[in-house]
């Protein structure tokens, strides 16, 4: 439904420049009418007893100039987005601001599932706000018994990274930032910015959290890495290596695996393939993404995408075309995924005659 008001999440750590960013939307600009949500609660369960009696409370919403609000959820996200839309036509878009929130997960799947919310929002895209000097500490901070941090969780989970503040690291620190960005979450489309002056346009109304947008994704994405540089090869020990190995940078603990391959699915034996993998795996399944042919459904395209073990699942917009190969495509980024494995369990799915 075009209908829907877009809502943007961004996530990011404290000092990565959120704070200017919502300035520049709330006081600088003046295409967008943008309701802001400032994202109070943090990790912090809430005493139930402050929540009853804040619910007689005014809203604090706080018009400004350019005719864009400011208002801080301090109880149920899903209360304040509620009192909103009565006055959701007056906006373009809604940014969620959520303060060291690691997991935008639950905030997605509310948005979704709970129908107050689902006529009235839709997720337009998870933007992931990093600090260019910072940022590579974060990503390195390691948590026991192998736990994700906050910063990969972030960088996984998101379709656009504002990365901020690049005129405080060198060209060169830049770059291999990327690099590094690029093998957590090869989907994200890295925006450069410098005191959070982010071009509004990239990152508000862009719809890239939607099941379609697998199908403008670069083909390069699904294709191996050279030189097995997954988890293999980096013990072999050869003589002749004249030619300079690509140099494999460690491997990070959340990873993007793209996989893709010819034919017509099996519906059943995809379904008990996902089952399976979500019944195992879905802690540590971040993102997928899925485009889809299946035996038997004529010239329909079907889309999938999903968070943890909430997946969404539907014919695309447009069907196969009449010489269009049909391409089965599957994006997975999250921890210890094995690409080999992934790729033989979806391959044994295939429809055979």
């Amino acid at each position: 439904p075009e209908d829907l008001t877009p809502i943007t999440v961004v996530t990011g750590f404290l000092g990565a420049g959120k704070t200017t960013l919502v300035n520049h939307i709330l006081k600088e600009q003046r295409k967008w009418k943008i309701a802001v949500l400032e994202n109070e609660f943090g990790e912090v369960p809430i005493d139930d007893g402050l929540v009853a009696e804040s619910m007689d409370a005014p809203e604090d919403l706080i018009t400004m100039d350019n005719g864009c609000v400011c208002c801080s959820v301090r109880g149920d996200l899903i209360r304040t987005l509620g009192q909103l839309s009565k006055r959701r036509k007056d906006f373009d878009a809604i940014l969620l601001e959520t303060t060291g929130l690691a997991d935008p997960a639950p905030i997605i799947y509310t948005i979704q599932s709970n129908p107050k919310m689902s006529d009235h929002y839709r997720i337009d895209s998870i933007v992931c706000l990093a600090d260019c000097k910072h940022l590579g500490q974060h990503l390195d901070e390691v948590k026991p018994e192998g736990a994700v941090n906050e910063a990969l969780h972030q960088v996984a989970f998101c379709d656009r990274i504002l990365l901020n503040k690049i005129d405080l690291v060198t060209k060169e620190e830049k770059e291999a930032l990327k690099t590094r960005l690029t093998s957590i979450n090869k989907f994200a489309t890295i925006i450069e910015t410098q005191r959070s002056r982010a071009p509004l346009d990239k990152i508000l109304g862009v719809n890239s959290f939607n099941m379609d947008s697998i199908l403008s994704y670069d083909p390069s994405f699904f294709e191996a890495d050279p030189e097995g540089s997954e988890q293999e090869g980096e013990d072999k020990e050869t003589t002749e290596t004249p030619k300079k190995k690509k140099k494999v940078h460690k491997i990070e603990l959340v990873q993007s695996v793209g996989v893709q391959f010819g034919g017509d699915l099996h519906a059943q034996w995809f379904n008990m393939f996902m089952m399976d993998l979500l019944r195992e795996r879905a802690e540590d399944l971040f993102r997928m993404k899925g485009l889809l042919s299946f035996h038997g459904q004529g010239n329909t395209k079907f889309v999938f995408q999903g968070v943890h073990e909430q997946v969404n699942f539907g014919p695309a917009k447009q069907p196969w075309g009449a010489d269009e190969e049909r391409i089965n495509k599957f994006v997975f980024i999250g921890k210890n995924l094995d690409r080999k494995e992934l790729t033989k369990g979806l391959m044994e799915c295939l429809y055979k005659e």
